[in-house]
């Protein structure tokens, strides 16, 4: 049997799946820079909606994988608050609903991705520093 390597923009979160921090990216592009996917059209509602449940799945999965890293570092580190602050905003967040007055579904997606895009680089740094 021939063994596998993962890449490292798949990292094992010690649940038996990995998060695919690659794909995390990939939706977080999407809905924050339209110019990463040439020729493409404005999101239209429903893709907006389903770009927003997959970020917010991402969410869930990636919020208690940061937790549990952040909280193995030494509670004066810089890395463990900056991390602990960035998750309780992306709970606030994720508990938030989209409003009219900020840019209605599209804008609760992006503020949504920009949430996750902190967290996939709070996961890789804390990763990297073990």
């Amino acid at each position: 049997m021939k063994a596998t390597t993962r890449s490292a923009a798949v990292a094992d979160h010690g649940q038996g799946v990995p998060l695919d921090l690659a794909t995390m990216r990939e939706t977080v592009n999407i809905l924050l820079d339209p110019d990463a996917v040439p020729n493409v059209l404005p999101l239209s509602g429903a893709e907006i909606e389903t770009l927003t449940l997959a970020v917010r799945g991402q969410l869930e999965l990636l919020i208690p994988e940061v937790e549990v890293a952040a909280k193995k570092l030494d509670k004066e580190s810089i890395p463990r608050y900056c991390a602990l602050a960035c998750i309780g905003d992306a709970r606030s967040r994720l508990q938030a609903e989209p409003s009219r007055r900020y840019g209605g579904a599209a804008g609760h997606a992006r503020r949504l991705a920009r949430a996750l895009n902190a967290l996939c680089d709070h996961y890789e740094k804390i990763s990297s520093d073990r």
